[in-house]
């Protein structure tokens, strides 16, 4: 339960503004609220999530209890580093109207986003996948559907700022988290 609650809150505060969403709410303010389009952004959530935790499960039974938590740091690291670098895509000129592109760009930005790292650091630190996967699928539906009825909340400066600030933490925080797992030899 501790692994779904935690891994809800860190991808609803990781993954506000995210590129997916840039893309549901850009589609959305195009083309109108398509609700085929808000169903391939969720199950394209829920595919990603799961592949995160899946990740997770494949490394695990190879590493140790430390050098479980140093790759969590660096997922960790990495989310927050995808935070700060990774800005708003432009809007496209002519967004399509096929649904099998549109999940091939929500997979491609979902896999490499923060919150697919934060499921895997989390899935791998607390042992718990499907309480992972569950909780950042929650959290993402959540933003894909708020991005998919409301497109111009995306656009505010404020959640800009917010999301970089989110990422420094995140990055200091895995960086913390990756270093309290190495054993400096003293």
């Amino acid at each position: 339960m501790t692994g779904l609650f935690l891994a809800f809150l860190a991808s609803l505060l990781a993954g506000a503004g995210a590129r997916d969403q840039a893309v549901i709410a850009d589609m959305a303010a195009a083309q109108g609220a398509r609700p085929a389009a808000l169903a391939v952004a969720i199950l394209t959530c829920a595919i990603t999530s799961a592949a995160a935790a899946w990740a997770s499960l494949a490394v695990a039974p190879m590493l140790n209890g430390d050098a479980r938590l140093f790759l969590a740091g660096l997922a960790l690291g990495f989310a927050g580093g995808e935070s700060l670098l990774m800005g708003r895509p432009r809007p496209p000129k002519e967004p399509t109207n096929s649904l099998a592109a549109l999940a091939i760009v929500l997979a491609a930005h979902q896999l490499t986003d923060a919150t697919r790292f934060l499921i895997f650091a989390i899935s791998l630190a607390a042992h718990a996948p499907a309480a992972a996967a569950a909780g950042g699928t929650a959290a993402g539906v959540l933003l894909l559907s708020l991005a998919w009825s409301a497109p111009g909340l995306l656009g505010s400066r404020q959640l800009g700022l917010a999301r970089r600030v989110i990422g420094g933490v995140l990055l200091v925080a895995g960086i913390g988290l990756a270093f309290s797992a190495v054993d400096l030899g003293g």
